[in-house]
């Protein structure tokens, strides 16, 4: 999917969330998240920003089991490969599930609007194929 600079590099939202670890304990740790058109990106220090992880929104299948508590939300993202990624953000501000969701539906809608485009080009460029089809047709 191509995409322009600008659109790559705009930020959706950015601020704290809390993603549960992957080890015995599953303790929550706090990271400084930034979502993207094409990305949400979580960084273990919110000075440096390094060592982040990328988690592509191509990869994201679903953002699941939202549960609002008396303080924090909970939801879990589903990625394509069907591995769940645990997180929890505070209650009183705007929550990351809603937002994460909203660039996930945008950016498939995107995607079915450039793949269809590139399916009409496609079928534009060879003229044989669309006579065949018509050919077939009832």
């Amino acid at each position: 999917m191509k995409m322009s600079a600008a659109e790559i590099s705009q930020v959706i939202k950015e601020g704290e969330l809390e993603k549960r670890s992957d080890n015995l304990l599953q303790f929550w740790k706090r990271k400084t998240c930034v979502l993207t058109t094409d990305s949400l990106n979580i960084y273990a220090d919110t000075q440096k920003r390094s060592k982040g992880k990328e988690l592509k929104l191509q990869s994201i299948k679903k953002v699941d089991c939202v549960e609002r508590t008396g303080k924090f939300v909970y939801f879990t993202i589903v990625t394509t490969d069907d591995k769940e990624i645990d997180f929890r953000c505070s209650g009183e501000e705007n929550c990351w599930n809603a937002v994460i969701t909203m660039a996930l539906i945008d950016f498939q809608n995107r995607k079915a609007i450039q793949d269809f485009k590139t399916r009409q080009d496609n079928e534009s460029a060879s003229p044989g194929q669309q006579e065949r089809r018509m050919a077939r047709a009832p």
